[in-house]
């Protein structure tokens, strides 16, 4: 089996961030650290940075945020094995509690890595044609329009989630039932202005969903140059005057998220020259806290795992290419 994509990935980032010197990346460690709960999960936003070490009550761990942290930490190369078999805790008393493809996708990622890193194997309870039976649950969320929905009532694909089950497909070594379907359920989401919806409703293409549209091209298509111009063309119309991607050409601010998704996608059609890399790099590090720990953007005054992910993404896909972090420039001493 090849190696899956969302792996091909982290190493991907992992690459670019080794270049980090020590200290700086303990830095952002110990900011993920402190969103960690006594369960071994990770919560979403809660209080801003300097009161993380506070429990505000009501933070619960959830799925989502615990893969997110686990890929920060293994961005950074600190996912250790003390780190996993703390959140194997969560993982293991959150094994049955999986209502949406993002809660499945999540917690299959994060107990790969933890088994990866530890030798904790979550799974070894299970049957051993588990990899069958969690594909029937996965096309329980398939919708009649041949995408996949969030939950199981879903009445309409998404183009975000039905990205997520074809991860969820490559992780498990197993083959995705009718492809040609979901392929033409995601061209059917494309707009005029070379974007993609999430939803077929939608008339207003978004960065992410665009994202997640070439993703599952790429999986199981292949993308001709008129669609590969075309995406371009969407994404040069959403590139943020700030050096990052904005989530939709209305909205007037970039996003480390928008930008994550928008810049991974240039990298992946071979177009790194739609955006200029040292804008990037400077909008990116002007969301860096100094205890620790990223931004969503520029308006932004919390930080949290999911964004210091996108944040760390970024740079690492950004250094991992040509462009050298030890060179100096203004905004990375």
């Amino acid at each position: 089996m090849a190696h899956p994509y969302l792996f091909r990935l982290d190493d991907r980032v992992s690459r670019g961030l080794s270049r980090w010197d020590n200290v700086r990346r303990e830095r952002h460690r110990q900011f993920i650290i402190t969103q960690q709960n006594e369960d071994g999960g990770f919560s979403g936003r809660g209080l801003p940075v300097e009161y993380a070490n506070e429990e505000p009550e009501g933070r619960e761990s959830d799925l989502y945020y615990t893969a997110f942290a686990i890929r920060a930490l293994s961005a950074l190369k600190s996912f250790t094995a003390d780190d996993a078999r703390h959140i194997s805790k969560f993982l293991d008393a959150s094994r049955h509690h999986h209502s949406t493809v993002i809660d499945v996708v999540s917690w299959l990622y994060s107990a790969l890595m933890v088994q990866g890193v530890s030798g904790i194997n979550l799974l070894a309870q299970a049957d051993l044609n588990w990899p069958e039976q969690l594909a029937i649950r996965l096309e329980g969320f398939r919708s009649t329009d041949g995408g996949y929905a969030k939950t199981h009532e879903g009445a309409l694909g998404s183009t975000y989630h039905s990205f997520l089950v074809a991860l969820c497909y490559e992780l498990i070594g197993q083959d995705l039932p009718a492809p040609e379907d979901l392929v033409r359920f995601i061209k059917a989401r494309q707009r005029d202005d070379g974007g993609f919806v999430e939803i077929a409703p939608m008339k207003r293409s978004g960065t992410n969903p665009t994202a997640a549209a070439v993703g599952v091209l790429m999986l199981h298509s292949s993308i001709g140059p008129n669609l590969r111009e075309d995406v371009l063309a969407y994404l040069a119309d959403v590139k943020s005057d700030e050096g990052g991607f904005q989530a939709n050409s209305r909205i007037p601010f970039a996003d480390s998220l928008s930008t994550f998704t928008g810049y991974l996608t240039c990298l992946d059609l071979e177009a790194s020259d739609v955006i200029d890399p040292r804008r990037l790099e400077r909008f990116i590090l002007a969301l860096e806290h100094p205890e620790g720990g990223f931004r969503a953007a520029a308006w932004d005054q919390s930080t949290d795992v999911e964004y210091t992910f996108y944040a760390l993404g970024t740079l690492g896909l950004l250094w991992s290419g040509d462009m050298d972090p030890l060179k100096p420039s203004a905004s990375h001493p």
